[in-house]
């Protein structure tokens, strides 16, 4: 079996912001395009055959091809003809995720309007003359990647909520191999958002907390430009920390471990403010791209227990901290040997043992 040389990669750079008119006016289209094949799939989703009742009509994106080909040239639409295959297929795929034949609208106006979207297909996007070249339009964007040196595959033009509009592409990159030949277990917390097995800690920075008075005061002076800019400005905080500490993580270890907490549950208790502002879902998805990337190994294994359990001789005792009721409890000592235990670090020592009786059992393919 030949070794993997090179990976997909996802690149986002802004667009310069003098091309929004003509992205809105495309987005409006794209809205159009999908809200048409919605109209047809939720119209004539069944159909009556005699003597036998309804059936189902399972559309597919191919049956919608020529009607949506049609629909386009009918209202005068400039999509680029791939935009509306892959808008059309984008729903077919969605009706098919969510088992429904009726999907929401995409809303192109009003204070509940969906943010632009138009994706496209391999080889419709180039790169020329040092720009982004897309349905015979030129578009200047900040160029962070030189995306000069990729082929581009398929993506998407967006916008986001403060109406700023980026170019996201598939590329092929080669595969970097890890340096660091550590491994590393990983306890998520809210104390630290994250600490590993050998002592370091992703600090809990607050970082939506520390914005809320001056969220508070924007909101109240009906300011929303300014409420949108404030809430960008705590997402871009939390993704930064997040990027170097999960950067450092894979290029110094080879085999990453975390515990499957469920920030999905915890939303629903009074901690749902601080669950959310750490970040977690975000974390476990960079640490599984990156260690794709640079050929490592990440693992999200069960972490019952690891909290109570002394990760020196695997003995749970009265003295361990348990659950909710024992947050307050952040050092303990097992009274079966001995040893001074950090919570968190003790936690994290046993998640990384977890994931070795997996490796040492084998991975299952799911």
């Amino acid at each position: 079996m030949k070794p993997v040389t090179t990976t997909l990669k996802t690149l986002k750079v802004r667009i310069r912001d003098k091309h929004a008119p003509v992205l809105k006016q495309w987005a409006f289209e794209c809205n159009q395009v999908w809200n048409e094949a919605n109209a047809i799939t939720a119209e004539y989703s069944y159909i009556a055959v005699p003597e036998i009742g309804y059936l189902r009509n399972n559309f597919t994106a191919f049956d919608l091809a020529k009607s949506q080909a049609a629909f386009k040239k009918a209202r005068g639409f400039t999509l680029h003809s791939q935009t509306v295959q892959e808008v059309t297929e984008a729903h077919a795929k969605a009706r098919k995720q969510f088992k429904k034949d009726k999907l929401r609208w995409r809303v192109s106006g009003g204070s509940r309007r969906s943010l632009g979207w138009i994706p496209f297909k391999s080889g419709a996007a180039v790169w020329k003359d040092g720009q982004v070249r897309y349905n015979k339009h030129h578009f200047k964007v900040w160029d962070s990647y030189g995306l000069s040196q990729y082929a581009f595959r398929s993506g998407s033009f967006t916008e986001d909520s403060r109406g700023r509009w980026y170019f996201n592409v598939v590329v092929q990159v080669p595969v970097v191999e890890a340096i660091g030949r550590g491994e590393v277990g990983i306890d998520l917390g809210l104390k630290d958002y994250a600490t590993c097995s050998n002592g370091e800690k992703l600090q809990a920075n607050q970082f939506y907390r520390n914005a809320q008075k001056q969220l508070g005061i924007a909101q109240r002076a009906n300011k929303k430009q300014r409420v949108k800019a404030i809430h960008a400005k705590v997402k871009n905080r939390r993704a930064d920390a997040i990027h170097q500490f999960t950067t450092k993580l894979v290029r110094e270890h080879s085999l990453i471990v975390v515990g499957n907490v469920s920030s999905k549950a915890l939303v629903k208790t009074k901690m749902a403010k601080s669950v959310l502002d750490a970040g977690w879902f975000m974390l476990k998805t960079q640490l599984d791209a990156k260690s794709k990337a640079m050929q490592g190994v990440f693992l999200e294994v069960n972490e019952a227990y690891s909290t109570q359990a002394c990760s020196c001789c695997g003995s749970i005792s009265v003295n361990s901290p348990k659950g909710r009721v024992g947050l307050g409890i952040r050092e303990w000592t097992c009274p079966d040997c001995g040893s001074l235990h950090d919570r968190d670090v003790n936690a994290a020592k046993n998640i990384l043992a977890v994931g070795h009786c997996r490796l040492a059992g084998g991975i299952p393919v799911l």
